[in-house]
């Protein structure tokens, strides 16, 4: 070969490698900006631009251009259906989805997902449930034979009420099932056009707050873990890896900047969602619902797969092989990388039966923010002290005795016996514990007037 095309060669070459190394990279997510246990892969992730940060620019990546492009949800579903057709490479969802996305594409001759990271969980799987209209009179599941139940048919919250009717051994035919999307499904409580709606966080606390719905089944009596993860597509794992460990990080990073500063974290939130911040609060106060943290336990897969078992008796579902479906890689390369010893944090789980016990009540005032009570006269007091001002309170907050979970004030069950107060979620177990007791059942002006009373009976 002569000199010049020797010459001409190697400038080929050049350019070539140049045009390779200079190529856009497509990242299309799909997320849900209305399900709070997405959001450290979703809305935080996005509005802060922590993929962008961790995104790597050296060796092959060293002029790479990314073209990150973040697509909306009501659900999961439709997330599974976009990353099917190639427009979506990365998909945020809730358990049931997931598995119907790794099912789905299983079922494919050569497309594969892979599930790459948890964003958060709740252990007793609370984060669904099912609601009613406040004015109803159906307090328990078996008050729903014969009624109307609505759902978003594949997300989190159908599975949830699948699960629920089994185990009450309340079989499809006994009820009207309706397909609603989240938004359709809290307009018709609120307007009492259906008898119950089940869906995932925030849903059912956004009716509570707003005075439209109150719970009768949580997603906890369920007894299996709630959780939301990360989906991709192969074809990207395989051809741009390190991006996956970029992301793993950035859900790392959202959560941190959430547990940094709750409150800073709910307020920002709001805006970017417009879920009200003391909706936000249940869920990523200290003591709410969701424990973020994206590893994959051993749990979690268990889980997964008796998910998996419960959409097989009410569905044709395709067989999901987790073993080829789940992969940790990306998620130990990425601690590995932030200098965080993964399986420690794999073996750890917090449980809100545990991890609440005695924490305090809360009062949310207008202007004064947040303050905590350690027990309930100074609780109830205080807001009746406020309320004897004039003063406005966006909300207060207890336990749930059974679950551990954060409640509403307003929304709890209050017991009142020889020993004080106690507060349940659900008025059964309200109801049950006072017959155990000899206390008496109210809401939380009931209490608040026996708190008054007792006070005068004092002076």
């Amino acid at each position: 070969m002569s000199i010049y095309k020797r010459l001409v060669a190697a400038l080929l070459l050049s350019v070539m490698a140049v045009s390779v190394q200079a190529e856009t990279i497509r990242i299309a997510i799909g997320h849900q900006s209305m399900c709070t246990d997405t959001y450290t892969a979703g809305i935080v992730v996005k509005e802060l631009k922590l993929l962008e940060k961790h995104l790597p620019t050296t060796g092959k990546y060293k002029n790479a251009k990314y073209d990150i492009s973040w697509s909306d949800y009501s659900s999961g579903g439709p997330i599974t259906n976009q990353m099917m057709a190639n427009r979506l490479n990365f998909g945020v969802m809730g358990d049931y989805p997931l598995i119907v996305n790794g099912a789905n594409f299983q079922k494919t001759d050569s497309i594969r997902t892979k599930y790459i990271a948890g964003t958060g969980y709740n252990l007793k799987g609370s984060g669904n449930a099912i609601v009613v209209p406040v004015a109803s009179d159906i307090y328990q599941l078996e008050d729903l034979v014969g009624r109307e139940v609505s759902v978003p048919v594949g997300s989190a919250a159908w599975g949830m009420l699948l699960k629920a009717m089994q185990d009450a051994e309340i079989s499809s035919s006994q009820y009207v099932l309706k397909n609603q999307s989240p938004a359709v499904g809290a307009a018709n409580i609120a307007a009492g056009r259906i008898d119950a709606h089940a869906d995932f966080c925030p849903w059912s606390e956004l009716m509570e707050f707003r005075g439209t719905a109150r719970k009768i089944y949580d997603g906890s009596e369920t007894g299996i873990p709630y959780l939301h993860g990360v989906v991709v597509r192969q074809d990207f794992l395989d051809k741009y890896p390190e991006v996956a460990v970029a992301f793993v990080k950035a859900i790392h990073e959202a959560g941190e900047w959430i547990r940094e500063d709750p409150m800073r974290a709910v307020e920002k939130m709001e805006g970017w969602t417009g879920v009200e911040k003391e909706v936000l609060y249940i869920y990523f106060s200290e003591g709410g619902h969701l424990t973020l943290e994206p590893s994959i336990k051993d749990k979690w897969v268990d889980a997964l797969k008796f998910n998996h078992g419960v959409l097989a008796k009410e569905m044709d579902i395709a067989p999901l092989d987790f073993d080829e479906w789940i992969t940790e890689e990306y998620l130990i390369q990425a601690y590995k990388e932030l200098g965080i010893d993964y399986l420690k944090l794999k073996e750890s789980i917090v449980d809100p039966v545990e991890a609440n016990v005695g924490r305090p009540m809360e009062i949310w005032h207008s202007r004064d923010g947040i303050s905590t009570y350690e027990t309930f006269p100074e609780f109830l007091s205080a807001i009746a002290s406020f309320q004897d001002t004039g003063a406005k309170l966006n909300a207060s907050y207890v336990y749930d005795k059974e679950t551990g979970l954060k409640l509403f004030g307003k929304t709890a069950f209050f017991v009142k016996n020889s020993e004080g107060f106690t507060t349940f979620l659900r008025k059964p177990e309200a109801d049950a514990y006072a017959a155990k007791t000899e206390g008496v059942v109210m809401d939380l002006n009931g209490a608040i007037e026996t708190q008054r009373e007792l006070l005068a009976s004092v002076d």
